[in-house]
């Protein structure tokens, strides 16, 4: 684990047990060099310990990057409370979680993620005011869903020549909050959507409501399309999977989507354009951070007017530099984190 807080440069990883409540958590705290970390709490399963404090670090990581590009005065970081299948009192649960939380003083605010609910995030508060996107704040799913639909239509400008929609198709993998959120707004936008997701409610309600196209979960990676969304939560481009696609751009709402750097320079080489998920993705972020300060409705929606002029910079560099937009992503954040 040290030398995978070494190669991300992650400051520090705690870890906590409550055994009243089952509780054990992780918060990785990647960088404090812009002000607190803030990150969500994911509330998922995993194989064994080193696997939550791994996806740990490198989602803070992300966060970091995240926030540097977005041009937020905050740091990274990331939780992850480790789901048991039998869970007495979820409530209380959340409660010695914020507890844990309390104890770093303000180092870290933690959100909403995969798993967690703004009922969750209410519970927290209970135990620490250093928490966000609770009820009172709103669930930032929606913000996150158009930041990304903005994004995607930048994607298109650079790739295809126009930010018009209409007609292309696009593959959702993952309907999640914010998966389905965005699949309801490419709908309108006249695409037509090609989804997957584990949970078959899911995919029989877009399928119902947006006249989606259902595909096998593992199939949609290698189904045509213009555009492949990668929604879902995991790295889903690794060395494999990357040579399946048959799509134009890669452009979704999920989290570190790429195993590695060199699966970015992989679709660099297959001609396929990638936009950086942590620039892309970052509309929940500028929601529960700025949302946590203070900040009106509108001041929000002009700060996610800007993930799509950051996309378009990150693709005019990586063109002129004959490179991948994630490096020219990471060497972007890396200025503003480490000057």
């Amino acid at each position: 684990m040290f030398a995978l807080m070494q190669s991300t440069r992650t400051q520090s990883l705690h870890l906590f047990i409550d055994p009243p409540t089952g509780l054990k958590a992780v918060v990785a705290i990647h960088s404090e060099k812009l002000g607190p970390a803030l990150g969500g709490c994911r509330y998922l399963p995993y194989a064994d310990d080193e696997s939550a404090m791994a996806d740990a670090v490198r989602l803070a990581q992300g966060m970091s990057f995240k926030a540097a590009l977005a041009g937020l005065s905050l740091g990274g970081g990331k939780a992850v409370v480790l789901r048991n299948p039998h869970v007495e009192n979820r409530a209380a649960l959340f409660e010695a979680f914020g507890r844990f939380v309390d104890t770093l003083q303000g180092r870290f605010i933690v959100a909403v993620d995969s798993g967690t609910s703004t009922q969750d995030m209410d519970c927290i508060a209970q135990s620490t005011p250093h928490v966000t996107s609770t009820t009172a704040c709103g669930d930032p799913s929606a913000q996150a869903a158009l930041g990304v639909f903005a994004g995607i239509r930048a994607t298109s400008q650079a790739r295809l020549g126009s930010s018009n929609l209409e007609g292309l198709r696009v593959a959702v993998q993952g309907l999640g909050n914010v998966g389905y959120a965005l699949a309801e707004q490419l709908h309108a936008a006249g695409a037509e959507l090609l989804v997957s997701d584990l949970d078959p409610g899911r995919v029989r309600l877009a399928v119902e409501q947006f006249d989606a196209h259902p595909v096998t979960h593992d199939a949609l990676i290698s189904t045509p399309c213009d555009i492949f969304a990668p929604c879902g939560v995991g790295p889903v481009l690794n060395g494999q999977t990357v040579m399946q696609l048959r799509c134009a751009a890669v452009a979704g709402a999920a989290n570190n989507q790429l195993t590695t750097l060199q699966v970015a320079d992989q679709l660099e080489t297959r001609g396929i354009l990638y936009a950086p998920d942590y620039v892309i993705n970052a509309g929940g972020l500028i929601y529960v951070a700025l949302k946590h300060q203070g900040e009106a409705l509108s001041t929000i929606t002009a700060h996610l007017a800007g993930i799509p002029a950051r996309l378009t910079e990150i693709f005019g560099h990586a063109q002129a530099q004959k490179r991948s937009p994630a490096r020219v992503a990471q060497m972007l954040a890396e200025r503003l984190l480490y000057p």
